[in-house]
Parts: C-alpha cells; sequence; structure tokens
C-alpha cells in the first residue's frame, strides 16, 4: 500500500496536463460529475489496471458524433485530442457504410489469406506515399508498426542501434519507449533496448546548442559526429513534427538530415502516426519539407476513427526479409479495418476535408496571432494545417498550473484537448469541422487564458 500511495503521489506532481490524479482533476469531478456518473466510474476504476492519462477516467461518453462527443448527463463536448483518430469526425457515414459492407462478405480474414478490400488499400496508399515508397505492412495499431520498422532496420543494415529525439513519443511497448524520448513512460520501466541513442530535438526558433544560426546547423553537426563516432547506427527514426507540442522543425533541418543519412549509410524512419492523413494539409507531414524517408509509419486516424489500423510503408528495397517475420499479426489484412481505410481515405479527398483544413488552418492562425498580441500569458502560436499549439509562459517559464486551470476551465464549457510538454495547449479539431465550431472552441480558449491570466 505504501508503494501505491508513492507511485500516486510521483505521479500528481508530474507537471504535465490533465494528470488523473491531481487536485485540479477531483476539484472537477466534484463539481461536474453526478452522482450515478460517478458510479460508472467508479465501477470503471474497479475493473482496469490504473494508469496516469486515463484509468481513472474523467467522464463516461454515451454517444460520439461529428466533432462531438456527448456524457451521460446530455451535455455536448467538442473533442479537439480525440487521440487524434478522428479526422472524419465520429460515426462518419462513409466509413460506417463500408464496416457493414465488410462485416456481411468477410468479417476476418486469416493471415495466410489475402482479399480485395486489404489490396486495394495498399495500392491506395503507395499510389499517395511520396517518393519510391511502394511496399507496405498492415497491423492493429501504430507501436506494432514501429517495432516492425526497428526489426527491419536491423536486418536491412545488419545494426542495431539507433538515434531518436528527447521528448518523443512513439507507442507505449518496451522497444517503443526504449527509442521514445517520454520520461512518463520511461522512467522506473528498468533496462531498456541497447543502443538507444537520443539527441534533442529540432524546434523552429529554438535551440539547445547555441546554434550560431536558425537553421540549427550546430544540432545537425552534433548528429553528425555523433553517425561518426558510433559508426553503427541502423536508423535515425523521428516525428517529423512534434506532435504533443505542435513544434516545426527548422524549415531545412530534415532535408540535410537525409543528406547525411544517405552519406552515412543510415536508414530514415519517420513517426506520422498521428500527424498523417491530411490534418496538416498535405497527405503526410514530411510532404511539407520535400523529404522522402525510407520508411514511413502511419496509424490512429487510418482506420476512420472506428477500427485499429496502422501500417508500415517503406521503399522497395527494403523488401529483403521474406523468409522472416517483420509482424505476423492476426488482423494483419483485416477486410473490414482496410475497408474503413478506403472510406477514410475517400472523405478526405472527395469531400474536400484537406482543403477544409488548410482554410480553417489559416483562420485559426491568424485568430491566434490576434489572441496572443492581446494575451501576455500567450508566449507562442504555432499551426500546421488543422493541428495548432498555443504555448502558455510566465516569467519566461513554462506556465503549467496555468495550462491545466486553463484546460479545466475549457472542459467546464464543453471543449477537449490535450495539454502537451505541461504548458502547450495542443488542439487537434476534426477535419469536418465548420468556422463557427472553431471560432467557438477558440472562444472558450481565450476565455480561459483571460481568466487565469
Amino acid at each position: 500500500m505504501d508503494a501505491v500511495k508513492r507511485t500516486r503521489k510521483k505521479t500528481s506532481e508530474r507537471p504535465e496536463g490533465d494528470v488523473n490524479l491531481s487536485p485540479r482533476r477531483h476539484a472537477w469531478t466534484r463539481e461536474y460529475i453526478d452522482e450515478s456518473t460517478a458510479q460508472m466510474l467508479a465501477e470503471d476504476e474497479r475493473y482496469f489496471l490504473h494508469q496516469s492519462l486515463s484509468t481513472p477516467c474523467l467522464n463516461v461518453i454515451r454517444e460520439s458524433k461529428g466533432i462531438y462527443l456527448q456524457d451521460m448527463q446530455g451535455r455536448q463536448i467538442m473533442d479537439f485530442h480525440g487521440n487524434s483518430v478522428h479526422q472524419v469526425g465520429y460515426g462518419n457515414t462513409r466509413v460506417i457504410e463500408a464496416i457493414k459492407k465488410q462485416l456481411d462478405e468477410i468479417p476476418f480474414c486469416p493471415r495466410r489469406y489475402t482479399n480485395q478490400v486489404a489490396i486495394d488499400l495498399a495500392r491506395r496508399l503507395v499510389e499517395l506515399a511520396p517518393g519510391n515508397l511502394n511496399k507496405l505492412l498492415f497491423t492493429p495499431g501504430g507501436t506494432s508498426a514501429i517495432g516492425m520498422a526497428l526489426k527491419l532496420a536491423r536486418y536491412a543494415t545488419s545494426r542495431h542501434k539507433t538515434i531518436s529525439m528527447w521528448g518523443s513519443f512513439h507507442g507505449a511497448s518496451l522497444d517503443a519507449i526504449s527509442i521514445g524520448g517520454d520520461s512518463m513512460f520511461r522512467k522506473d520501466a528498468g533496462p531498456l533496448l541497447p543502443g538507444t541513442e537520443h539527441i534533442p530535438p529540432p524546434t523552429r526558433g529554438k535551440c539547445h546548442f547555441n546554434c550560431v544560426d536558425n537553421e540549427h546547423t550546430g544540432c545537425i553537426n552534433y548528429l553528425d559526429y555523433i553517425l561518426e563516432r558510433e559508426g553503427d547506427i541502423a536508423a535515425i527514426i523521428a516525428e517529423p513534427m512534434r506532435w504533443t507540442t505542435a513544434e516545426l522543425p527548422p524549415h531545412n533541418y530534415w532535408r540535410r538530415v537525409r543528406e547525411i543519412c544517405d552519406r552515412r549509410g543510415v536508414l530514415l524512419i519517420f513517426d506520422e502516426i498521428p500527424s498523417s492523413m491530411g490534418r496538416t494539409g498535405k497527405m503526410f507531414v514530411c510532404e511539407h519539407f520535400d523529404v522522402v524517408p525510407d520508411m514511413l509509419v502511419i496509424g490512429k486516424g487510418l482506420g476512420g476513427g472506428v477500427f485499429p489500423m496502422a501500417a508500415l510503408i517503406a521503399r522497395e528495397e527494403l523488401d529483403i526479409v521474406g523468409d522472416r517475420a517483420l509482424g505476423h499479426y492476426t488482423h494483419e489484412k483485416s477486410s473490414v479495418g482496410c475497408a474503413a481505410a478506403l472510406a477514410t481515405i475517400d472523405c478526405l479527398y472527395e469531400d474536400g476535408l484537406i482543403e477544409n483544413a488548410i482554410t480553417l488552418g489559416k483562420h485559426a492562425m491568424q485568430r491566434l496571432l490576434e489572441m496572443q498580441s492581446r494575451l501576455p500569458l500567450i508566449h507562442e502560436v504555432r499551426s500546421l494545417g488543422l493541428y495548432m499549439g498555443i504555448e502558455l509562459r510566465c516569467d519566461g517559464k513554462p506556465a503549467c498550473d496555468e495550462a491545466d486551470r486553463v484546460l479545466y476551465h475549457s472542459l467546464s464549457r464543453g471543449l477537449s484537448y490535450k495539454v502537451g510538454g505541461g504548458c502547450v495547449l495542443t488542439l487537434c479539431p476534426p477535419m469536418m469541422i465548420t468556422s463557427d465550431e472553431l471560432d467557438k472552441a477558440l472562444d472558450i480558449i481565450e476565455e480561459g487564458i483571460t481568466s487565469v491570466s
């Protein structure tokens, strides 16, 4: 029991937004959760293992539709979090109809067989993917796709070491947290995979090595130095855009990394699990930087906010392990999941959702810049398409407590989002959101920041 108490104390002290054991969480629950919902939450807590950022849960929902969640008390909640799966909105008609059709025809496809819808999705993705990324494997989740990428890098290079970024997140399995850089998942986990080197992340306008220019030449030189000193690095794996804090690298950063990888014989793996599928205004984030990785990992929104789907997309020259197993997952070529993904892609292009992300993303950035000019607590605003970050600082330091207060102010007014890095309000709405709905959400955030300034 003492060990449990110590664990809870550590968790509650973490300066990350929406910690589920924080005093503010308990205060919000007392004010906004009725008795019947509290009983359901208690039952949920009884059966599910506890872990930070999920169980104990915040609330109970009974419906998800479009951009909204509805809780058991009938309150509508705009979901700007959605675990990054809701590009086409919850309950999208096309996606649901495609799933129902496949359930009637092929509810499950055993691994030694294939099916037409899986082939169709594979063809569609390699046609959309940049450069020569034309071979792939499907998995039920992004973490397993990351695992496959790591294995393939070892087979292709006969090396096992990797370079990744501090602060990054690539999944919660042991191999994924080894390359990840988030202490929430790494701390006290014991020995991790060997050879997982880390460097500071590239963030536009900031540098951890006092670089003399805005292109982070010092960081690039440091990366090249590690590759030269180690000499046996298999791959660099990174998020082309730092997702939880909406931070972009210097414009030419990934081009220079690509050149170094080519010169050193190192593979470049991009993790776009939460960020691909059009939300940034392009199908894949790497397209913004005109860089083609050796492997591209996607997931989350691929399944239309319904079915768990992810994919590893690689260049054909890496199709080299036909006598071994990279994934071997039970739902590798799920007809239902592939149908959901195809319908999702159709929605993105035929319903103009990518164009909507571009248009409303520009509108949102204008509003955010106006808010920044009026509210000193806002240190910086960032966006790429319909993904935005509002960084709060007070006296030059991260305003973590203020960000937490703004979050619960928003939750009490029907708006949900994530706080990343302790002080960044990260806004990730469905791509079919309207201008009026977006403005309403930004009004709530502005009201919240004003109230705590």
